[in-house]
């Protein structure tokens, strides 16, 4: 009796240890945690500043040009003398060069003409927009709209403004155009009026700013219409950025953007203007030829933020194409296709439970997924292969 009981605890024993050895393990995983938040999807690359109004300086007539002591980074006033021109007397008296610079003349005449309109076109969408504001501050007072639009309509009535004082600009660079093409005639008695002395034409900022750069520094002979300096205003910029055609069409006037890695601390904001019409081709590091079109953007951060930046500044552009706010998001990392539509593991209590969720956007990092999770659920990342619904799971 006591040798089968002792044989019985032996295969006892023995089955047990059997049942140890091949019972399953818990398999190690890595885990996440559903959060909820700011989802944000955007298209990042390279883009560089530019003076948003750039006025080239260019001589109306042909002849010897005395030195520009101007240098790069020197302030000037509207009307102040850039350059002075000795013209050849019997090129400017020459029939056929009077006729030249008489066509000029009507052509800068037009142009003045032009931006005269524009100006008033700018005013009065200036003064529509300063009625708007009025209007809309009633209404926020009274509830009826919310203070996003609100703040959006005072930003288009202050871009409004700007684009006045722009047209403003080009105004007064089209009527001190039009004098730099009078001054041939004049220097020789043909319009009626003054002249530099000694036949000599001068040369003269149309606009106030900062000179850019110098294209001819040294004295020389020069032809009509050769630029001598460019002009701008550094304090007036605007971000140039590149990107895919795929991407463009996402990208709308008013988009958010962030300007990263500009040489100063924290990001910039600024929005999308205008998204230009047409495409060019650009061949790619990897030699792959891609439609590519520029994107131009306004610097919303105050002036006083960014004044370290100059013109053809490198920076780098994240346009914000997609933002959520109070979005379910998970790590891309979790997510496996499961049929037409994707899943996750959820931790629940030492096992995984399949999940089929619905992905509403995803920037890379993380997932935007809308129904299906819970906050603050745990969800495996990097799933093995081998994990099956039900498995029983150790967290790393």
């Amino acid at each position: 009796m006591k040798k089968k009981l002792l044989w019985g605890a032996v295969i006892a024993l023995f089955l047990a240890g059997l049942v140890w050895a091949f019972w399953p393990s818990a398999m190690e995983v890595e885990v996440a945690q559903v959060m909820q938040g700011r989802f944000e999807r955007a298209v990042q690359e390279d883009g560089k500043t530019r003076v948003r109004a750039r006025y080239v300086v260019s001589t109306t007539v042909a002849g010897r040009l005395a030195r520009i002591l101007l240098a790069q980074g020197d302030r000037v006033q509207a009307g102040d003398v850039v350059a002075v021109v000795s013209p050849s007397a019997p090129a400017l008296l020459d029939a056929r060069s009077q006729a030249e610079q008489a066509a000029r003349v009507g052509g800068a005449q037009a142009a003045l003409a032009q931006a005269q309109a524009q100006v008033a076109a700018a005013a009065a969408a200036l003064n529509q927009g300063r009625q708007d504001v009025l209007r809309n501050n009633a209404l926020v007072r009274q509830g009826f709209v919310s203070a996003a639009q609100g703040e959006s309509i005072r930003l288009a009535e202050q871009l409004r403004g700007s684009e006045l004082a722009a047209a403003q600009q080009a105004e007064q660079a089209a009527r001190f155009n039009l004098e730099q093409a009078r001054a041939p005639l004049q220097a020789y008695g043909l319009a009626g009026a003054r002249s530099g002395g000694k036949g000599e034409v001068t040369v003269r900022s149309p606009v106030a700013g900062s000179v850019l750069k110098v294209l001819l520094q040294s004295e020389g002979v020069v032809q009509a219409g050769a630029g001598l300096v460019e002009i701008g205003d550094p304090g007036r910029l605007e971000v140039v950025v590149d990107i895919l055609t795929e991407e463009a069409a996402q990208v709308q006037p008013g988009t958010p953007v962030q300007l990263l890695n500009w040489g100063g601390p924290g990001v910039l904001q600024g929005k999308v203007r205008y998204v230009e019409p047409a495409a060019f081709t650009k061949v790619s590091a990897l030699g792959v030829e891609e439609q590519r079109v520029n994107v131009i953007t306004d610097i919303t951060s105050p002036p006083e933020v960014w004044k370290g930046l100059g013109d053809g500044f490198k920076v780098d552009v994240r346009l914000l194409v997609q933002v959520e706010e109070g979005a379910v998001m998970v790590p891309v990392s979790a997510l496996f296709p499961v049929g037409a539509r994707s899943g996750v593991f959820v931790l629940d209590a030492g096992h995984v439970r399949l999940q089929e969720v619905t992905v509403k956007a995803r920037n890379g990092i993380q997932a935007w997924v809308p129904e299906g999770l819970a906050v603050n659920a745990r969800v495996v990342v990097y799933p093995d292969i081998k994990l099956l619904d039900g498995a029983k799971v150790k967290v790393r």
